[in-house]
């Protein structure tokens, strides 16, 4: 992706962090020279190789996973908060509009999952970590296995061992320390998640943000 220096992220905890909080992730490979896009939940295991690994599933009807093969990477698309800027929070006549957001890509070769236990392990990982005592902390555990090994048919499991990956924050850092509190005072005001959340992203660590 287009990265400035200014911009860039390469600290893994910030990377991890980002992606564990937009999990829902669009998954490209090319085929025959076009791009194939599932989008699906992918669980982050930052302790198994250099830059962590990626699992997730599709439907076995999705016929995404049977171009997946040592020779042809996929690229994982992890889209995080993100606000629409107006120039009238730039402080400047000629301040045009612009986005703020972070976004990581995760680049890999998929691997296949078919060892049911393994499968299973990855659900539970999966499903653990979205589930909270406000969902009612579902396990899989709670199913009937015959029937769950019965679905387990229906799916197909893989890991993306990550061989490069990318990430960028861009929230105004480039600008002056009075715009960005500008553009702050200017989101919170608008008062919808998106504009809240890249607030307080573009917050953090500045002195006296409003």
């Amino acid at each position: 992706m287009y990265l400035p220096k200014h911009f860039c992220v390469d600290e893994m905890a910030s990377l991890a962090k980002y992606m564990r909080s937009a999990s829902f992730a669009t998954l490209v490979t090319s085929v025959d020279g076009s791009p194939y896009a599932s989008h699906l939940p992918l669980y982050f295991d930052p302790d198994k190789g250099p830059y962590g690994t990626l699992y997730g599933h599709v439907a076995r009807a999705n016929e995404h996973w049977k171009f997946f093969d040592v020779n042809r990477p996929s690229l994982a698309i992890f889209t995080g908060i993100n606000a629409y800027i107006t120039p009238n929070w730039l402080q400047s006549t000629n301040a045009v509009p612009t986005w703020n957001y972070v976004a990581v890509h995760a680049y890999g070769r998929p691997l296949l999952i078919e060892e049911p236990d393994a499968v299973l392990a990855l659900l539970h990982n999966l499903t653990q970590s979205y589930e909270t005592e406000a969902t009612g902390n579902w396990t899989i555990d709670r199913m009937d296995q015959r029937v769950l090994r019965g679905l387990l048919k229906g799916i197909v499991a893989f890991e993306i061992p990550i061989e490069r990956i990318e990430g960028k924050r861009k929230m105004s850092q480039n600008k002056p320390l009075e715009v960005q509190k500008s553009a702050i005072s200017g989101l919170r005001k608008m008062q919808d998640k998106g504009s809240t959340e890249v607030a307080e992203e573009m917050a953090a660590g500045i002195p006296d943000a409003p």
